[in-house]
């Protein structure tokens, strides 16, 4: 060998270290030699695809690297951002803490990033880049569509609880089966005799509130009835959006006989404005709620409302990414759990 070849071989090592820094315990280039028995400027020339090395020699360095690479990446602890940018509350903490639990189950850590203040970050444009997260779980994403597509086309692997948009093709989501439940709750109110129910809705173009907007239509109109624009509104899903709008709806002449709301905070501010009119609920008004929150336990009178599966929600989008780590492709991209009617003392017979 000459000593410019010498000199050569030599200055590559630094280039070859860099290629093998993805794992977490570097291999340098004297540890793939000593294991293989070939010197290191052999490794330097192998990894840089020097044509001057022999087939057979080739293949061993090679296959040496990849299984250090494998030891290491199977050793490292896999690392999952779990985004929900909205205040961790009863709703949204059932299911972040649900995430948790299921993640350390599986040996996982969890990055969090949590609060209102990320609806308005760029956080999913870098996310494909961050060599130190293995995934994402994406809680009711506030992105339109596109963003989401974008990032399952880089190759990302994550899943959407509670999506705002539409299922996307290829996008693995868990959600609560919304429009079955919003027909159960306004069966219920048709099945105690109410026909004039007026329907407090999520924003519009929401999935759940549409779905959720559409189960209540169904239901009203197998009974007969048409929702019309004055008996509907659309709020955030806040106590005090809910209680405006339940003012406008208890101000009318006639007045509805029951409110069927968005969630159960929608649901707590029809109770207040009912109690600020002297309108007794359920006796002169009924009202139900979505979610079954602890909230919906601690009014009075108590709920009744649609219990989602919020814990299942979380532990499942857990399974999901699990497998898309794994290499496999979900059993179902698009999972919808099952809801539950919960009926309390805020309603009754008309």
């Amino acid at each position: 060998m000459s000593a410019v070849n010498g000199l050569e071989d030599f200055r590559y090592i630094d280039q070859v270290e860099r290629k093998i820094e993805n794992v977490k315990q570097r291999a340098s280039l004297r540890d793939i030699a000593a294991e293989t028995g070939v010197s290191i400027a052999t490794v330097s020339r192998v990894l840089n695809d020097h044509v001057n090395v022999a087939q057979r020699t080739r293949d061993l360095v090679l296959q040496a690297v990849e299984r250090r690479r494998q030891d290491v990446a199977a050793s490292r602890t896999r690392t999952v951002y779990v985004r929900c940018p909205y205040v961790l509350t009863d709703y949204f903490g059932v299911i972040v803490s649900s995430i948790a639990e299921a993640l350390k189950l599986h040996g996982l850590r969890m990055l969090l990033d949590a609060g209102e203040s990320g609806q308005h970050s760029a956080a999913l444009r870098g996310l494909a880049d961050q060599a130190d997260v293995d995934g994402a779980i994406l809680i009711l994403p506030p992105e339109e569509g596109g963003e989401l597509v974008a990032l399952s086309q880089a190759g990302y692997p994550f899943v959407v609880v509670d999506p705002r948009v539409l299922p996307l093709p290829d996008i693995a989501s868990v959600s609560a089966a919304h429009f079955a439940g919003a027909r159960a709750v306004a069966d219920h109110l048709i099945e105690l005799g109410h026909r004039d129910i007026a329907v407090i809705a999520g924003p519009e173009e929401w999935l759940a509130g549409d779905a959720r907007l559409a189960g209540h239509r169904a239901s009203l109109a197998q009974a007969g009835v048409l929702l019309t624009p004055d008996r509907l509104r659309h709020v955030e899903p806040t106590v005090a959006h809910g209680a405006r709008a339940a003012a406008e709806l208890l101000s009318s002449e006639p007045r509805p006989s029951a409110i069927v709301c968005f969630n159960d905070k929608v649901a707590v501010g029809t109770l207040q404005a009912a109690r600020e009119r002297g309108l007794r609920v359920p006796e002169d008004l009924s009202v139900a709620g979505f979610d079954d929150i602890d909230l919906a336990e601690a009014t009075n009178p108590r709920l009744t409302t649609v219990r989602q599966p919020l814990q299942e929600m979380g532990s499942i989008a857990v399974t999901q990414l699990m497998r898309v780590l794994d290499g496999h492709r979900p059993e179902a991209l698009h999972i919808e759990l099952a809801t539950t009617l919960v009926v309390r003392d805020s309603t009754a017979a008309l």
